[in-house]
């Protein structure tokens, strides 16, 4: 059976309840009688089978922090870190005669 969550839209309260999906959606708050609203999960879908890829799917926020890079418009250009001049290797060059 599938866990539906409610919220009371005046007392604010919010809980979850197993119920079959023929069942009637509840109505009216256990604590005060408010009207309830039902509230939505997101959930995730992954495509199995020879026609999808793992390249289809977006990144997760921590994959892309660890490679670097990142999508929008707050993302700032790479800026080098102070680093000193390159110095170049000295080339003597002495005869001797």
């Amino acid at each position: 059976m599938p866990i539906y969550g409610y919220r009371c839209s005046n007392c604010g309260h919010q809980f979850e309840i197993q119920q079959r999906m023929s069942d009637d959606p509840l109505k009216v708050c256990p604590k005060c009688q408010g009207k309830l609203t039902k509230i939505l999960y997101p959930t995730g879908v992954i495509f199995k089978g020879s026609g999808f890829y793992t390249t289809d799917y977006g990144a997760p926020d921590k994959a892309k922090s660890e490679n670097g890079s990142s999508s929008g418009s707050d993302s700032k250009p790479e800026s080098k870190p102070d680093s000193k001049p390159e110095s170049k290797p000295e080339s003597k060059s002495e005869s001797s005669d």
